[in-house]
């Protein structure tokens, strides 16, 4: 009674209540993706079960390789590429059951200016030898001539058919340090032109020199001028050479020279064989 007369009350305790809310409780879905995957995992299981029991040797086979496309057998027995660069044309011939030729279970239609493919390729090969083969017994015919076969080299490029015709040593196609062609390359290159006449096609001549230095001739006359201008000028008189066998002028198409920067033995760039003129028999 006493305290209570001086004021003094009993406060009741405070008590603080904390509320934790769980979102969903034991009722939240992550749990659910994880089933997922393990009934899914399972309905694969037992497919490959059931596909293991109900299927012979030859389909599982079959069901392997739908599986693994890039089997080598599957390039062995169809169409399709084998590693790296290893395509095909669209004319090659294939195992399918079609039409030789073709690929797919349909007939396809080439444009009549595609390229390529196994019968092209023959021809080109064909074309060469026959060339090859006259220009042969064109020598052949000539004693004088038939020891020049060496010096003319034929080679199937992308852009067509090129003669080489090559220095040595022992012989060249100019006369030192000139654009005025020895007797035997006349002689040679009107052979080449007898062959030129019997095929189609634009020409192209590239003049080479070797590295060694122009001094402007024997008689010290174009002083100033270089292996550029010299390469340039025998493939000029190399044009007016077969111009002169009845090649018509309507079908050179480009005249060049590029001196020694295309070397034919790149170790040594003053080696003669480096002299040389290219023909090419354009497609």
């Amino acid at each position: 009674m006493a305290a209570a007369k001086k004021g003094k009350v009993d406060l009741p305790p405070v008590i603080v209540k904390k509320i934790t809310i769980v979102a969903g409780g034991h009722h939240g879905g992550a749990w659910k993706v994880a089933y997922a995957d393990f009934v899914t995992a399972m309905m694969a299981f037992f497919l490959l079960l059931w596909l293991l029991g109900a299927t012979t040797e030859k389909q599982r086979k079959g069901i392997a390789d739908y599986f693994t496309p890039t089997l080598v057998k599957l390039r062995q027995e169809s169409a399709g590429s084998n590693g790296m660069l290893g395509g095909s044309s669209i004319t090659d011939v294939d195992n399918y059951p079609n039409r030789a030729g073709q690929t797919g279970t349909k007939s396809m239609t080439i444009p009549r200016d595609t390229t390529g493919g196994p019968k092209e390729g023959a021809d080109k090969i064909k074309k060469m030898q026959s060339m090859q083969q006259r220009l042969a017994s064109k020598l052949a015919g000539n004693p004088r001539l038939a020891r020049l076969a060496k010096q003319v080299r034929m080679i199937d490029t992308a852009e067509g058919i090129r003669i080489d015709l090559v220095d040595d040593a022992d012989f060249s196609m100019f006369q030192l340090g000139t654009t005025v062609l020895t007797p035997e390359a006349a002689d040679l290159l009107s052979a080449i032109g007898d062959m030129l006449g019997q095929e189609l096609g634009g020409l192209s001549i590239r003049g080479h020199t070797d590295s060694l230095p122009w001094n402007g001739g024997p008689d010290g006359a174009g002083l100033g001028a270089n292996n550029w201008s010299l390469s340039a000028g025998r493939a000029e008189a190399t044009r007016q050479a077969l111009m002169a066998k009845g090649i018509a002028e309507s079908r050179f198409r480009k005249i060049e020279g590029v001196a020694d920067r295309e070397p034919l033995v790149r170790d040594n760039p003053g080696d003669p064989r480096n002299r040389r003129i290219s023909i090419l028999l354009m497609r």
